[in-house]
């Protein structure tokens, strides 16, 4: 990791840079697979997947036999650790509900506000060496919370064109609908217009590469949502000269091993801290199956000697971490002062990876910096809301003559006379 000795405050973007995209050939590529899934529905499917994924399919779907034969190949201490981090996500998210609440906002005029489930949701679920099957929960376990009838799940297969059997496990178990062998660019394409096998959905969730990135941004333009634009993981630890290494280390690690494009960062004001940290590092990373792919995100990462509390917050806010870990023994002055994170994980005893399986809370969240206007996946990401009002005759007489006068100074006289018909009739 390289390390920053209290750096200037207009440096602090340039050594907290993200890794760089590729962007010159990705939009190319994206819309030219969009355009022949378009085009050509499950026959260019079948042509990506065997180009892109190495396997050649014969039936896109995940039959009922897979899905049985999956089943028993899953542990039963996995199947119930799986059991355990969904019940504690459905505990978590059914309690974002909100209840309908009728307003008087004058006398006759009453206004309210309905939910109502995203009916069509799009689950990516990424495969290959890291089968992200907790992703399943955490999207979802709030898609049937909200009330969708439809979730699509979509995942790479493998070389063999099997499914992982805990993803299939927890696909049935939160009640996905409809599962595909379909990954990248042509996944998101098939679920934004829809094929023979495929259905299209209204909203898409779930992370990805950067190519399933590009493609759900893509999806923006051609009239569908997604959950936000999310990239490779991130972590920033603050940490106090307390505070252990061999936790700060493991931590960095968590996220690191997830992509090589992955960014983790430690800020704190202890000079001892950084180089027990860089003396942990050698040997918790050659402990690591995933040491290589860890190895690569380091080079992306720093160490960050701050001693000022306040410019550590200033910090903080400034690169809106997807994940910020406090392993400090006095939380309260950070806590006060943060606004831009996608998720906390408070005191030395709370790792990043509850939050990533079992806590309850949701580990789809904003990066790039986007945590400064984006939350992480709740539950209000898979409904939509609706307004109503209804107003008496008292109503319309105590609201219509402001109404007439502010369409009338529109110049919308017909917004107008939609209110003085009605006045008149009850003359």
């Amino acid at each position: 990791m390289k390390t920053y000795i209290n750096p200037a405050k207009n440096s602090w973007s340039k050594i907290t840079q993200r890794p760089a995209k590729e962007s010159s050939a990705l939009g190319t590529t994206v819309k030219s697979v969009f355009d022949e899934v378009k085009a050509e529905g499950d026959k260019a499917l079948t042509r990506f997947t065997e180009k892109f994924d190495g396997v050649t399919l014969s039936n896109l779907k995940v039959s009922n036999q897979e899905l049985e034969e999956a089943i028993p190949l899953v542990s039963e201490e996995l199947k119930a650790a799986i059991v355990l981090a969904k019940n504690n996500i459905e505990t978590f998210h059914a309690s974002q509900r909100i209840e309908k609440k009728v307003i008087s906002t004058a006398n006759g005029v009453k206004c309210w506000q309905e939910t109502k489930p995203i009916e069509k949701v799009g689950l990516y679920i990424p495969g290959g060496s890291a089968p992200l099957f907790s992703t399943i929960l955490m999207l979802g376990v709030p898609a049937k919370i909200a009330g969708a009838t439809k979730i699509v799940l979509c995942t790479p297969p493998s070389k063999e064109g099997t499914i992982n059997p805990a993803i299939l496990y927890a696909a049935q178990l939160v009640g996905v609908t409809e599962i595909y062998k379909l990954g990248g660019i042509q996944a998101v394409a098939a679920m934004t217009y829809g094929t023979e096998s495929v259905p299209s959905v209204y909203k898409i969730f779930g992370p990805g590469n950067q190519y399933v990135t590009a493609a759900k941004q893509f999806a923006l333009t051609q009239g569908l949502a997604i959950d936000m634009p999310a990239g490779p993981s991130e972590l920033m630890v603050v940490a106090d000269k307390d505070a252990d290494p061999g936790f700060v280390v493991s931590d960095l690690l968590s996220q690191a091993e997830h992509g090589a494009d992955s960014q983790v960062i430690l800020v704190t004001e202890s000079q001892k801290l950084i180089d027990d940290v860089q003396l942990e590092l050698d040997k918790q990373l050659g402990q690591l199956p995933r040491k290589e792919i860890a190895l690569e995100a380091i080079k992306n990462s720093s160490a960050i000697l701050i001693e000022s509390i306040v410019d550590q917050n200033e910090m903080i806010n400034e690169y809106a971490p997807e994940h910020l870990i406090l392993n400090v023994l006095n939380e309260d002055v950070y806590l006060s002062e943060i606004v831009n994170a996608g998720s906390v994980f408070i005191g030395p005893l709370t790792p990043e990876s509850a939050g990533d399986y079992a806590s309850g809370t949701n580990h789809t969240l904003p990066t790039n910096g986007y945590a400064r206007m984006y939350s992480g996946v709740n539950l209000d990401a898979f409904t939509k809301k609706i307004t109503y009002q209804k107003i008496s005759e008292e109503g319309i007489k105590s609201i219509g003559p402001a109404i007439e006068l502010m369409a009338a100074a529109e110049g919308l006289d017909a917004h107008k006379n939609a209110v003085t018909l009605r006045l008149k009739s009850l003359k």
